[in-house]
Formats: C-alpha cells, sequence, structure tokens
C-alpha cells in the first residue's frame, strides 16, 4: 500500500471514530437513564482509546511510512446487563431517545465493523492488517453490546403490549 493512501486510511479511521465519540458523549450527557449513561461512557473512553492508538499510527506513517508496532493487548470492556433493571427498562421504550441512540450507535458500529473488516483483507503490511482486524474485533463487540441491550428492550416492548402470538 502507497504511503499516501495508508495515511488517508488512517485519518478516515480516526475522523470515524471522533465522530462515534462526539455522539456517544452527547447520548452519555442527555439521557436520564443511568444505565444507558454508564454504557455509552465506557463507549466514549473506548472510542478514545481507539483515537490515541489510531493517532500514534498515523504519526509512525508520517514519520516513517511504517504501521506502530502492535499494542492490543486490551480487549473490549464487558457491560453488566443486570444494570438495565426493569424500571430502567420500563423507562426506555421503542420509540425512546435512548432506544433511538442504541439503534443509531449500532448503526455506526456495524459501519466501523465493515470499514475495518475491509481494509484487514486489502493489507499488505501485516502490522496494518494486525491493527484492522482488532478494530473490526473490538468493533464486534460494541455491535454485540448495543444488540444486546436492544433485544432485550424490544422483548420488554413486545411482552408489555401482547404483541407475542398466542
Amino acid at each position: 500500500m502507497s504511503n499516501d493512501r495508508a495515511v488517508n486510511i488512517v485519518k478516515g479511521a480516526i475522523l470515524m471514530e471522533k465522530r462515534g465519540r462526539t455522539f456517544y458523549a452527547q447520548v452519555a450527557k442527555s439521557t436520564k437513564s443511568e444505565a444507558i449513561k454508564k454504557v455509552f461512557d465506557m463507549m466514549v473512553k473506548e472510542e478514545d482509546e481507539h483515537i490515541n492508538m489510531l493517532s500514534k499510527h498515523y504519526k509512525k506513517l508520517q514519520e516513517d511510512g511504517t504501521f506502530e508496532a502492535p499494542q492490543y493487548e486490551t480487549k473490549p470492556q464487558s457491560f453488566d446487563p443486570s444494570i438495565l433493571t426493569q424500571d430502567v427498562q420500563k423507562q426506555i421504550t421503542a420509540a425512546s431517545y435512548e432506544a433511538a441512540a442504541i439503534s443509531a450507535a449500532m448503526a455506526m458500529e456495524e459501519k466501523a465493523v465493515q470499514f475495518y473488516s475491509e481494509q484487514a483483507q486489502k493489507a499488505t503490511d501485516p502490522l496494518e492488517q494486525k491493527l484492522f482486524d482488532w478494530l473490526a474485533t473490538w468493533e464486534k463487540g460494541h455491535v454485540k453490546l448495543l444488540a444486546d441491550i436492544d433485544k432485550e428492550l424490544l422483548e420488554n416492548i413486545w411482552y408489555d403490549n401482547q404483541f407475542w402470538p398466542e
């Protein structure tokens, strides 16, 4: 891969992470649900980690045209689903701001998975491939977390509104 192309890909990845971080920070600030605030605060921290890591790669690419040596030992944080108590679930309806934010966040994370997976497949540099594989895996964890929350909320709404077949 040409150095210019690698630099542009990393810049695009940083921008994508910054957009996600901004969105997650706004949701955390705006929500009335403490559980959703914790989820989005955690995601802000993880996006910050991605931005910092990608920034190191960007700097190294600018300096000598190579990727930073991998330091990807950390894993995505897991979120304790028990925090979504019945009271919180009742507060968050399928049409609420929080439910819409979860849905929008899932779409953003799915886009990130696709982007990072494609970059890993196209990579010719093993360090580049490792970086994008790691990021894709991390983002898949975000998608799963958000999908689990969304599923739980939807099932509660369906149950409460008797949408289940008899």
